[in-house]
């Protein structure tokens, strides 16, 4: 079975923000747990933020602001298309909070890194 919609930009902007939701409601436990080890004194604490400071976690933090670039500019268009009258460019609107999501997650690796 084919489905010619999912060929359609819009339909990726539309899967794409799910995605990055499931992304970032995936990592809010593991932010949970960082945050619960300060619970367990100083020392615990300690171990954690230098275990972040690994090149692997400093990955995972660029994709993680990814994520929320792309979800929060993806939310921005939805938004837009709730309370604006429809216009021909929202396919280039979606392509290009895709866009600004990936540069802000370039900058902010090229800042931690």
């Amino acid at each position: 079975m084919t489905h010619p919609h999912r060929n359609q930009p819009l339909w990726w902007a539309f899967a794409l923000h799910r995605v990055s939701g499931l992304g970032l409601a995936c990592f809010l436990p593991l932010h949970f747990l960082v945050l619960g080890s300060a619970l367990n004194g100083d020392a615990a604490l300690d171990g954690v933020l230098a275990w972040t400071e690994s090149g692997p976690v400093k990955l995972a933090e660029m994709g993680l602001v990814f994520l929320l670039a792309l979800h929060l500019l993806g939310g921005l268009r939805l938004l837009a298309l709730e309370f604006l009258p429809w216009r021909d460019g929202q396919a280039t609107l979606a392509a290009l909070a895709g866009s600004v999501s990936l540069v802000f997650a370039f900058i902010f690796m090229f800042n931690v890194i």
